[in-house]
């Protein structure tokens, strides 16, 4: 069990570092991901941009099997839900939505233990959000979080991770299922 925490900290503490890597000095650059600067322009998109992501998608992640299942785009949204089992047993979930706001697209996600204990506040305006940087044919860019359509059907997504000084990017491919 002091695994799961430790795995669960982590995890809330490079994610929620996500929202203030803008703020901190960084000396490496990751190729996969991109980052919203401070008065960057936000690009114009709509859902429609991103309904590729719309399926069940299972791979590799944290030392375990992870699971993304998207729906279809309706109402300026998407919604998503993530599933992480490592040594049979679940070890965190999460709500995921993309949705259209002011012309653009935002990505917004909320942890929850096994049981669906939350990690964040309940408000709603305690989801965590990555901004929109980036959109491309196969390809979607919000602040260090990036999705990659591959040729093969199968779909890369990178995490970019702040622990300390140092900034690194967590990859993970999945595959339809």
């Amino acid at each position: 069990m002091a695994h799961l925490q430790l795995l669960r900290n982590f995890i809330t503490v490079a994610v929620c570092s996500l929202t203030a890597w803008g703020l901190a000095a960084e000396n490496n650059s990751p190729e996969n991901t991109l980052k919203f600067e401070a008065g960057m322009p936000v690009p114009k998109a709509n859902i429609d941009d991103v309904k590729w992501i719309a399926g069940n998608w299972r791979g590799d992640a944290f030392g375990g099997t992870a699971e993304e299942m998207w729906g279809q785009p309706e109402g300026g949204s998407m919604m998503g839900s993530y599933r992480l089992v490592k040594d049979g047993k679940v070890v965190f979930y999460e709500i995921q939505t993309i949705v259209e706001q002011d012309n653009s697209l935002v990505f917004r996600l909320k942890h929850f233990n096994a049981d669906l204990s939350g990690w964040e506040e309940k408000q709603a305006a305690a989801a965590i959000s990555f901004p929109l940087v980036k959109v491309a044919p196969n390809a979607v860019y919000f602040d260090g979080l990036t999705f990659r359509k591959l040729a093969d059907g199968s779909m890369q997504v990178f995490l970019r991770i702040k622990q300390g000084a140092s900034t690194r990017e967590e990859g993970f491919l999945y595959h339809s299922w």
